[in-house]
């Protein structure tokens, strides 16, 4: 069982090694670049070269049955999902077989709707406390549902 985290703008990285830490659960952090290296000898650093999607395609190639993976990432988590693995955003919500279909429809909903009006720009809400505490217990769910014989 393995944590893969897509790293490049994550606001939850201390957050997924402490709950790895605590169930002595191997952690992948992947970007390309930009990330200091852990002292934990149960998180690795992965360094992918730089090239759209990249340590997506990375994550995606090795996420299987048993990992965790965590991205705000839509076609990533289509993967993933794909793939087995359980998966989730930065606050906590799952994607899964059921619901992965429409966040696709949804992404390219809004990318459509942004390139038809280019004053439609702009993000969603900011991450709030709330959002980390969502987090924390989804993953804390995750991990204990993955290592469970």
């Amino acid at each position: 069982m393995v944590i893969f985290i897509d790293a490049d703008a994550c606001p939850v990285k201390a957050e997924a090694e402490r709950v790895a830490t605590r169930h002595k659960v191997a952690m992948k952090l992947v970007s390309n670049g930009g990330l200091r290296m852990s002292d934990n000898p149960l998180v690795e650093v992965v360094i992918v070269p730089d090239g759209p999607d990249v340590a997506d395609m990375w994550i995606a190639e090795r996420a299987g049955r048993g990992d965790v993976v965590v991205t705000g990432d839509i076609p990533l988590a289509a993967k993933c999902v794909e793939a087995g693995a359980e998966v989730l955003r930065h606050n906590g919500e799952r994607f899964t077989q059921a619901n992965i279909g429409q966040q696709l429809a949804m992404r390219d909903l809004m990318a459509d709707l942004r390139a038809a009006d280019p004053f439609r720009q702009g993000g969603g809400k900011a991450f709030s406390k709330a959002d980390r505490s969502r987090f924390l217990d989804a993953l804390e769910r995750a991990v204990r549902a993955a290592i469970r014989p």
